[in-house]
């Protein structure tokens, strides 16, 4: 450290690396729905065609057991998260952050220079000068545009671009896509402009969550009483407003009582009060106080640190504690084992179920006799290419003879997304059982394959019926 009076070199804001880190989730968000690997998008919940989307590999609605898995990724990452680094989903990840910081930031204070400093965000415009008035009106109408362009990128995740825009044009026909884009941009223009940072302090639940999860290493922004004084007494009532009053009853407290870190806070507390459900850890106040200690040539009284380093000073904060390595364990076995259960995703879908009739006999010309069973076959196309299927079957190896295949006598083709109601006939002209008394029960093996696509396969067991003895005579008869 350098003299008392001599200026510390400021390090780089935090703000900025909370800019870096917004233009890059905007421009992923922004982007990732129109890229397409063989027709097929990173993260799609279609809705409309029943299809779910995930890293470019195309689930049918019935696969649908992949979505647990990434909700309890996205639950237990964020709660991860939280027990880490505290409330930092909110200040660096969180959409309302990123469009309050877009609208009053960039939009009123850089943009239209409504605001004079971006650091001051706890006073308010005038709205009583004419000028202002015309600047917050255009701040909203630039606002409005960007609400239907956030909306329209929201549902691209559950209605693809390239349907979207072709359903808008004919928006009558598309009501309910319609209204969810209206109600989603009214919603936002309410909420960034009206609602502000009232939305994370009193409608989001995440920030009663949080109390839940901290524990004393859990990094926040914290002000250092030790070297800075106690501004607030135990029942966190303001006991000191000046630098000289403090110093009277804390001689070494370096608190200037600039309150510059009071000012810049989004949320409106003050963080030497203490940990406060409000805070959204996007260390604004760590820069402020940065700059104002700097000058001084001391460290920042604001740190992003935890309880257990700065104020207790029992040592170093422990990032990978036991806590920490349950969550990232949970995570990892959650992510290994949807990988597993993706990999094993079924290019054809095939439900076979049997007519109401058991069985039908029949006697041929040269007296042989036919045993009939029928099937209904419901096969789906996954893949995003026409394919031709067809089947083979089997009996168990104890059962001497064979069954044929009447209908259908040929490969039958079916195309992406369609779902191929088709009536299939299974005949045997052998003697499968001998039972006097009951029909019997067959249990069946069928492979449905894809032609010239020997890697889709897929086997479903059934049953064939072969009735009873008594039956076969009087047939031939």
């Amino acid at each position: 450290m350098k003299e008392e009076n001599a200026s510390l070199k400021i390090p780089t804001a935090w703000r900025i690396y909370r800019y870096y880190v917004f233009i890059f989730l905007t421009v992923v968000a922004l982007i990732t729905p129109w890229i397409q690997v063989n027709e097929s998008h990173f993260f799609l919940l279609s809705f409309d065609k029943l299809k779910l989307h995930l890293a470019f590999v195309e689930f049918d609605m019935q696969e649908l057991y992949l979505l647990p898995f990434l909700l309890m990724i996205l639950f237990l990452g964020i709660f991860g998260m939280t027990v880490l680094g505290g409330r930092v989903f909110c200040g660096w990840i969180c959409p309302q952050t990123i469009f309050r910081v877009i609208y009053r930031d960039l939009i009123e204070t850089k943009l239209l220079k409504l605001r004079k400093r971006i650091k001051n965000k706890q006073q308010e415009p005038d709205m009583s000068i004419l000028k202002n008035k015309i600047k917050k009106a255009v701040a909203i109408l630039i606002w409005v545009v960007l609400s239907f362009v956030a909306s329209a990128n929201l549902l691209w995740f559950f209605v693809p671009p390239e349907d979207f825009f072709a359903y808008m044009a004919d928006p009558f026909d598309h009501m309910i896509l319609f209204g969810t884009l209206i109600v989603s941009a009214l919603f936002l223009i309410y909420d960034i402009v009206f609602l502000q940072e009232d939305y994370c302090i009193y409608v989001c639940p995440y920030s009663r969550i949080q109390s839940v999860l901290y524990d004393e290493h859990t990094v926040m922004a914290l002000y250092n009483t030790n070297r800075g004084g106690h501004i607030y007494n135990e029942d966190k009532e303001k006991v000191f407003t000046k630098q000289k009053e403090l110093q009277k009853v804390e001689p070494h407290a370096e608190c200037t009582a600039c309150e510059s870190c009071v000012t810049v806070c989004p949320t409106h507390i003050d963080i030497r009060k203490g940990l406060q459900l409000e805070c959204i850890n996007c260390l604004e106040c760590v820069d402020a106080c940065t700059v104002v200690m700097g000058k001084l040539g001391k460290p920042s009284l604001v740190t992003w640190s935890s309880d257990y380093e700065i104020i207790d000073k029992k040592g170093k904060t422990k990032y990978f504690r036991p806590k920490i390595l349950a969550y990232i364990v949970l995570l990892v076995g959650l992510v290994i084992a949807m990988v597993i259960m993706g990999s094993k995703k079924e290019h054809m879908l095939l439900n076979i179920n049997k007519e109401n009739r058991l069985y039908s006999i029949s006697k041929e010309s040269d007296g042989k006799i036919a045993v009939d069973n029928a099937y209904v076959f419901l096969i789906q196309n996954t893949k995003n290419e026409k394919m031709d299927f067809y089947f083979d079957v089997t009996l168990p190896k104890d059962i001497k003879g064979n069954l044929e295949i009447v209908k259908p006598t040929e490969p039958f083709s079916v195309t992406p997304g369609v779902k191929k109601k088709k009536i299939v006939v299974l005949r045997t002209y052998d003697e499968l059982s001998d039972d006097a008394r009951h029909d019997t029960i067959i249990p069946i093996k069928i492979r449905a394959y894809a032609l010239e696509h020997e890697e889709i396969v897929v086997f479903r067991d059934a049953t064939f019926t072969y009735p009873r003895a008594d039956i076969i005579e009087d047939t031939k008869d």
